[in-house]
This record gives structure tokens, sequence and C-alpha cells, in this order.
């Protein structure tokens, strides 16, 4: 098995980089430097004032606001089987078709894998697209399809951490659907699952939620360790309570104090009719609730289950209906190249077919039905684009790299599945190979996906961004189109 690459960081320039924003300290404010730190840097990298004068410029220009549409990207990293999933082969012999048997859908003449019943039950409430081009995809960072572009691929490409994530667009032309909320966050282990805000710069970096939330902490490989993370990002110290930061005087004196230091271009001479805003948005109780799992009932824990990836789901659903815009879950215990990486039983920790993916099919099963029917109880489904999602496919033929049923990567052809959104769904599109090793009919692209994104979020198609030398770029290439059938 090729030697993964270890996580990497986000490298390009923070805006308030002297503050030592990637110091491992949260939002902790201990004292007025760490005050200051977390109304400037904002959430986790978002700079909020800045956050606040984009949205309202980008309101005077006629640009697109909230809408009230989101997405919840639920992203397997590591790239799951489609074969051992959503385009199972029965009729191929074991070495293609897998150890699993099938089952039959909601949809007559459409089978799953055994393993995820839930979903087969469920088919009418969602589209599986059985032909998506993954080729230059590959993972750990894994960027080509969470940037929708080809050269986003760090391995072959030095620049490709520039290219800005969809989420990262979508928080720059939409924003949150509430002032209070951050328009992005996602909760991952590693940084290098996740891509982020590049040519557009820090403030539309996700907003780190693993860091606001009491989840429970997993191993490496998916042990619970019995511990529950310490969701401190909000907590203020002793001696510094809100009143002390709401005071409007004593905050400018603290603002005007560094005005010095930071003011190289006048950078600070719009913030002040900002400045409230952003106070409300550390310190305000909306944010802080959104992320607290506490302020849901005991039965409503218990639908979603005690899982760490589960507990995700339900903040993810919580977040969404709070006002964020786009949620991502790093569906990984892994900080390499991911869980769902399975390319062979005797590699931990990655597994193979029967020892890696199947213990992991029936806890996404109960997530994304759980989620899905919840998000449609409560009347968000049709606002709410549910996706998951992994990097690649695997290979056709098992027993890769000397392993009895591990699968490689196979960025030739690979499965995703999609829900609500108000679009269209109980179908199939696409169609791979009778051995699942080649796309049959029908391709999708990593731009056809950014495209249908951006047209549920009501972001023009033709949007563009600047780059570090002020050269335009497009959001999406010139073929990407959302996905027809969907709509």
């Amino acid at each position: 098995m090729p030697i993964e690459r270890p996580s990497q960081s986000f490298s390009h320039t923070h805006a308030f980089g002297d503050f030592h924003g990637r110091t491992a300290e949260g939002l902790t404010v201990s004292n007025r430097r760490g005050m200051l730190k977390a109304g400037f840097a904002g959430l986790a990298g978002l700079t909020l004032p800045g956050l606040l004068q984009a949205r309202a410029t980008a309101a005077e220009s006629g640009q697109s606001i909230a809408t009230g549409k989101s997405v919840i990207l639920l992203w397997m990293a590591g790239g799951p089987s489609h074969i051992d999933t959503w385009d199972p082969k029965p009729g191929r012999p074991l070495e293609n078709r897998g150890p699993f048997g099938v089952i039959s859908t909601k949809l007559p003449g459409v089978q799953f894998t055994e393993h995820i019943p839930k979903q087969a039950a469920m088919m009418d409430k969602f589209t599986v697209i059985r032909s998506v081009d993954a080729r230059n995809s590959n993972h750990e960072p894994n960027t080509v399809f969470q940037t929708a572009n080809l050269e986003a691929e760090p391995r072959t490409n030095p620049e490709a951490d520039k290219y800005p994530a969809i989420a990262s667009i979508v928080a720059k032309m939409h924003g949150p659907n509430h002032p209070a909320m951050p328009p992005s966050v996602a909760f991952t282990k590693t940084r290098g699952h996740i891509a982020a805000g590049g040519y557009l710069g820090k403030r539309y970096d996700p907003f780190m939620g693993s860091q606001a939330s009491k989840l429970p902490v997993y191993d490496l490989v998916g042990g619970d360790t019995g511990q529950v993370s310490g969701a401190d990002m909000f907590r203020l110290p002793a001696g510094l309570d809100q009143s002390r930061l709401y005071n409007r005087r004593s905050l400018m004196e603290d603002f005007d104090r560094l005005r010095s230091d930071l003011d190289q271009g006048g950078s600070m001479t719009a913030l002040d009719s900002y400045r409230q805003q952003a106070v409300e948005m550390v310190i305000g109780r909306k944010a802080q609730n959104a992320f607290d799992l506490s302020q849901e009932s005991d039965a409503t824990r218990a639908r979603y289950g005690k899982h760490l990836w589960h507990q995700q789901a339900l903040l993810a659903r919580r977040l969404v209906e709070a006002g964020v815009a786009f949620v991502t879950l790093d569906l990984s215990y892994h900080t390499a190249s991911g869980t769902w990486d399975t390319h062979g039983d005797n590699i931990p920790p990655y597994g193979g077919i029967e020892h890696g993916l199947k213990p992991l099919l029936p806890l996404f099963d109960h997530l994304i039905t759980t989620l899905v029917s919840d998000l449609e109880e409560r009347g968000l489904l049709d606002d709410v684009l549910v996706i998951g999602m992994g990097e690649f496919g695997r290979t056709p033929t098992m027993g890769t790299q000397g392993s009895t049923d591990g699968r490689n990567h196979w960025p030739v052809v690979m499965s995703m599945i999609l829900a609500g959104g108000g679009m269209r769904h109980g179908q199939i599109i696409g169609a791979s190979e009778h051995d699942g090793g080649n796309i049959k009919e029908r391709p999708v692209t990593p731009g056809d996906l950014a495209a249908t994104i951006y047209r549920h979020m009501n972001v023009p198609l033709t949007t563009t961004y600047m780059d570090n030398r002020g050269r335009p770029r497009n959001i999406i290439d010139s073929a990407g189109q959302p996905i027809a059938e969907l709509f």
C-alpha cells in the first residue's frame, strides 16, 4: 500500500497572523488580547467584522445573499466502494462482486448491497448517481470534488490549496441564513480532509465545529475512548463576563488600542459599524445554543444514536436549522487517507471489504436515513440538500496489494447519493459497465456537482473570484452544468 501523505494544514496568509490564530487555544478568552483575537480572527478563522461587511457589500451590489437554502455534505473520506454500496454486481464472479449479497430497494429493479437496508427502503427520497467521473481526484488532502477544480490535486499541484472550496464560495456569495451564525461549518479530525477558502482568504475557511461541541472522542480505528471533547470555544474565563464584552465604550477602547498595529492600509476604518454584530457572533447565545446537543430531547438524541457520526449528524440538522448554509461532516476516524480507504484487511486501520467496509455501512445507513427523515418531519428537507460521497470509487477486482478482499483507488467511476433540496428523487442517474470498472452512460463531473449545488444555493454560475495575481477565475469550468435530472 502506498504511504499516505501526512495531514496538511492550510498555509495561506492569515490577515491577523500576528495574533497566532493557529495556536491551539480555540476561542477561550483568557485575557483582553484573547478577546480581541476572538473578535478579529473570528470563529476559527472566520473574520467576523469582515464577514459582516462583505455581506453588506454583497447586498448593495445585488449579489445573492441568504435564501434559507443549505447543504449538508457527508464526506466519506478515503473513497467508498461503489460496487459494495449503491452499484452492486450480483451476477459477477466473487472477486468482482465482493462478499455481500444484495437487497431490493423501493425503486423497482434497483438493488443495493444488503448492508444498507434503510436507504433501500427509502429510495423514493434519494437519488443515486452511478456514473460519477472521479478522474484527477485523490485524497489527503481531498480537494478536487470539494472545490470542483481538476487542478486542485495537492499531490501533483503545489498551488492546489489555493482553489476555494464550494463551501467557501457559498460562504462568500450566499452567506449564512442568520447573521449570528457562521456560513460554513466543518467537523473533522484533520484539516487535510476539508478544502478551505484558498484565494478567497481565511475569512471563508470553515468554522471548525468539532471545537465548539461536546462530542464523544474516538481513536484512529473507531474505538470510543469514553472521553468527551471540551466544547470550550465559547467559554469566557472568570472575571470577563458578557456585560464587560457588551460594553461599547470599553470595547471601542480595546479596538482603538490596536489601531496603530493593525491599520496598515485603512483596513480598520470601516470596522465600526460591524463591531457590535461581531461581538454578538462571538459571545451571543444563538451560536452557542446551536452547538449544544443537550438542548435536544432525550428521544431525539436516542433516535440519532450515541455514535460520534450520529451525534454530528444531529448537530448538522441543528446548525442548518439555526442558519448555517453549508455543513461538512468528515466521516473518518483516521487522520491520514480516511476510514473508507479499504485497501485490505491485513493493513490496519483500513481493512478490506469484509472487515473494513462492512462495519461502516450500518452506521452510514442509519445516519443518512435518520437525518433525511428528521429534516422532512421538520419541514426542512426541501431547503436542505444532503450529499453523501467520497473522492473516488474502488477497483472492480478484489485482492489488491496482497489482501484477500481489499480494493484499491479507482477514480475512473464512483457512486454518490443525494436527497432533499426540493429536487426530484427516487431515481438512478447514469450507469457503470457490467463489472463496475468504467462509466457506461451519463458521466457526471465535479463541475456538474458544483453547478448543482450553486444552483440550489442561488449562486450564479458565472461568478468569478480573483486569484493572488488579480486574475478572475470561474467557480466552475465551462463544461460544468447542473444535473438536469434533479430539476
